[in-house]
């Protein structure tokens, strides 16, 4: 059977003896027969390298004794110049394996691998010196340089007659390596003897020179932080305004001149200022500086031009938002039009259920972005109607500063209303004929029931006919008041020519006829039908009600309203509804758990009551 041989070959650093670094191999091949593996580990443990592997051939193929290397790849050891301060990191649960070092005069063996790391004190603030304990008793100064000028460059070092002492290196990084030597068993030459022998202890050490040397450095750091600083800040610093002038005659001119013009406005006004505030208007100055003040003064029609040239491109640009915004709304009318016919029975039961599902979250969709719209352009509107109604109430003020122009108002107001009276007539006649249309289209069982409609509608246009022959004949009495209050104004103007001690007279019979015709306006004004739309809706509401002769829920009711316009909201019916106290009436009908608010159509009663 071939002998099974391991080769280990430890890597020991030297020193030259002109303190230059320089790397020294010793290779020693041991050969222990695998017959005793127990033999094998105590080497290896005494060398504080945990054994890397057992087997019949060699661990490094490669590997020639004679060289004491691997072929081609130098040694690697953690004290090698340039692999930086301290080994590469080792995971905690893996011993870090530490080689002998060989100096001239000593040896240094490493600690057991197994063994807590040696503790250190908490590192000074620029720390550039340790501390040396454990050494032997006949160790010399020119020793410790041999085993800690591998470390860097020495500055100082202070040595005491207890074993111990203080080392200063040049640079903070240095000792980072030296303490990587804390722990180290050190022997001087071949001599076991105890004043030969010892075990090394590196720690950090607190020095006067590299506090002041650390300060120092954070004060330059300070320093050049601070001017860093300083330039960044004088960098973005806007740049100050150039100094104004003092005034004389040129400067006078020049700045007159300036004045004239729109771009240089602002810099000529702020030296005009200057100069007035610095006191140097004078008799002498004072033609000039009237001059220039004249000059400012007629760049204020300039700014209020540009200011209603702003509002004018303001207004344009509200305006196409809202053409804009009302093209988006129509197009969404589309969309959801088209998901209500495909909802429709006659396309819905082609669809797969999944399409149908989608189909149907889009239309929810589509219309509460419609819905969202829309009320962004009714508020834009409601915007509209108030600046309106504001400029309105403005001139409305303004006119009735005299009672010729109170009067054309009020007749102005009834022309208006009997306007919207004769489209709402217009309007419930196209209603009747869309039904008319409806009924010779709809099956012969639903004719009673149209019928019963249509008389309803009838009946309902006949009230509104009477109101607006009600309304026009108020409407020709107030204008015949109009004529007779111009004739008397006239008469009245007439007597004041010619007897200026009645008109005290006359301002008392003007009063009290306004105040006689501001209750009817008042009465005309406080209509609950605000617009057709509401119209329409109490028609529909007063048929639909007189075929339920026993009232029905605000839900039903609006159930109804639904099939004819989505948009139509519960509040705003019931609302309406409400106001019309004398068309319909809400009452409870039912016990107990089944109690319930309904609405019933009381409009015959109310026009017996009217």
């Amino acid at each position: 059977m071939q002998r099974d041989f391991i080769w280990l070959w430890v890597y020991e650093i030297g020193f030259a003896a002109d303190n230059s670094r320089t790397l020294n191999v010793d290779s020693t091949a041991m050969t222990l027969p695998m017959s005793d593996p127990t033999a094998w580990a105590t080497a290896m443990n005494n060398l504080g390298m945990a054994p890397l592997g057992i087997a019949g051939q060699p661990i490094l193929p490669d590997f020639d004794p004679a060289l004491g290397m691997m072929t081609g790849i130098p040694p690697i050891t953690p004290m090698m110049p340039g692999l930086g301060i301290v080994p590469p990191p080792i995971p905690p649960d893996m011993p870090v394996v530490k080689e002998i070092i060989h100096c001239k005069s000593c040896t240094l063996f490493p600690p057991n691998p197994n063994l807590p790391p040696p503790a250190t004190r908490e590192r000074p603030p620029g720390c550039k010196t340790v501390f040396v304990g454990g050494l032997p008793e006949n160790g010399t100064e020119q020793i410790i340089v041999e085993m800690f000028e591998q470390c860097g460059e020495i500055i100082a070092i202070r040595k005491s007659k207890k074993n111990f002492c203080h080392i200063r290196f040049a640079e903070e990084y240095m000792v980072d390596k030296a303490l990587y030597l804390s722990g180290y068993r050190i022997r001087l030459g071949s001599s076991t003897d105890k004043k030969d022998t010892g075990r090394l202890h590196v720690d950090f050490a607190q020095a006067r020179d590299d506090l002041y040397e650390w300060e120092c450095k954070q004060r330059m750091l300070a320093r050049e932080e601070r001017h860093r600083r300083r330039m960044e800040e004088e960098r973005l610093r806007p740049p100050s305004p150039p100094p104004v002038v003092h005034y004389s005659d040129h400067e006078c001119s020049v700045v007159a001149e300036k004045l004239k013009d729109d771009s240089k406005f602002s810099e000529a006004v702020q030296t005009l200022l200057t100069w007035i505030e610095r006191g140097e208007v004078n008799r002498r100055s004072a033609n000039n500086f009237y001059s220039m003040i004249q000059s400012a003064n007629s760049h204020v029609r300039r700014l209020v031009n540009e200011k209603a040239s702003h509002e004018k491109d303001m207004e344009e640009a509200k305006e196409k938002f809202k053409q804009a915004l009302s093209g988006i709304l129509i197009q969404f009318e589309q969309i959801v039009a088209v998901y209500h016919s495909a909802s429709k029975q006659k396309a819905w039961d082609h669809f797969t259920k999944a399409q149908r599902k989608n189909i149907s979250v889009w239309c929810k969709q589509a219309e509460e972005i419609r819905n969202i719209h829309n009320d962004e352009l009714m508020g834009i509107r409601r915007e509209e109607e108030m600046e309106m109604s504001d400029d309105e109430i403005e001139e409305t003020t303004e006119t009735k500063e005299t009672e010729e122009s109170a009067l054309v108002s009020q007749a102005e107001a009834l022309k208006e209303e009997n306007d919207s009276l004769r489209w709402q007539l217009d309007a419930y006649r196209n209603e009747v004929e869309l039904l008319k249309q409806e009924q010779g289209k709809a099956p012969k069982e639903d004719d009673p029931n149209k019928e019963q409609q249509l008389k309803l509608l009838q009946q309902a246009l006949q009230g509104m006919q009477q109101h607006l022959l009600k309304v026009q004949e108020e409407y020709k009495r107030k204008e015949a008041e109009l004529e007779k209050v111009k004739d008397d104004k006239l008469q009245m103007e007439k007597m004041l020519e010619n007897l200026k001690e009645k008109e005290s007279c006359a301002s008392v019979l003007c009063t009290s006829s306004q105040d006689s015709d501001y209750p009817l306006e008042k009465t005309l004004n406080s209509s609950p039908i605000k617009s057709e739309r509401d119209i329409l809706l109490v028609g529909i509401i007063s048929t639909f009600l007189h075929v339920h002769p026993f009232g029905a829920s605000i839900e039903y009711i609006c159930s109804y309203l639904h099939r004819l316009d989505n948009k139509i909201c519960t509040s705003d019916v019931e609302s309406l509804m409400s106001k019309l106290q004398h068309t319909f009436r809400q009452e409870m009908t039912g016990v107990g758990a089944s109690l319930e608010k309904r609405w019933k159509f009381c409009g015959f009663e109310g026009l017996k009551l009217t």
